[in-house]
């Protein structure tokens, strides 16, 4: 059980290789419940290896990651879902023969049975499109459409915490728009969420608070508002001085 003034989630001093490849070197961070939360950084700085590290899907070699108290090293990967974390995976990784209803009650399936009409119906009322789709299968889907249907899948865990990886890649400048807006929408139901995303501009844009990561590395941290203006973070990553 957290302790009370504790965040959400504290990840501390995480050590991550692939083979000799030092990919994370001592990433720290919190988020507090009820926070949009986004990192940052370039292609390879270990954005997603950070969110994966989370999730269980690897090990860090040193450090500690805590969720509600929880400690997250302890817990085998595949449960982790049921402590109410839950991922939007990079490259969407939907099931292209399932349909759109059977891809999102996989994502339910760490629940014990029961009734998944509300389930359903919040997740088609935040992607009207999946309901007009919901007997198509997965891999005939748009990007757009596949991105939709992998955060709703997500979110058929019923995660206090989501965290989403790239969200935005691939799109349509106006899908781009309305992901985001999404993403907002969720949040305000309640949902904490962890956001990478290359489109550093839109994402702190919705956030409350930011960390840049570089070569495995957390080199900055601040609110969402001072990220997007500090002269250093507009240049590497927001395409101006």
């Amino acid at each position: 059980m957290a302790t009370p003034g504790e965040p959400m989630l504290r990840v501390d001093d995480i050590q991550v290789f692939y083979g000799n490849i030092h990919a994370l070197k001592g990433v720290t961070l919190e988020i507090e419940k009820g926070e949009i939360v986004t990192l940052i950084g370039a292609n390879g700085a270990g954005k997603s290896t950070t969110l994966n590290t989370i999730s269980g899907l690897l090990r860090p070699r040193s450090g500690s990651i805590f969720y509600q108290g929880t400690d997250l090293l302890k817990v085998p990967p595949y449960q982790t879902v049921t402590l109410g974390l839950s991922q939007s995976p990079e490259g969407r990784k939907i099931f292209p023969r399932m349909t759109v209803k059977e891809n999102l009650a996989m994502g339910a399936f760490s629940r014990p049975k029961q009734d998944l009409t509300a389930d359903y119906e919040r997740v088609f009322a935040l992607f009207p499109l999946l309901w007009e789709r919901r007997t198509q299968a997965g891999g005939t889907l748009s990007g757009g459409e596949q991105q939709m249907l992998a955060i709703g899948r997500a979110l058929m865990a019923q995660p206090k915490l989501l965290m989403l990886d790239e969200p935005s890649m691939g799109l349509a400048p106006m899908l781009v728009e309305k992901i985001f807006e999404i993403i907002k929408e969720i949040n305000s139901q309640g949902t904490t969420i962890l956001l990478v995303e290359q489109n550093a501009n839109v994402a702190l844009e919705i956030s409350h608070r930011g960390y840049v990561i570089e070569t495995g590395s957390i080199v900055l941290s601040d609110n969402a508002q001072a990220l997007l203006t500090n002269p250093q973070v507009r240049e590497a990553y927001l395409g101006g001085a």
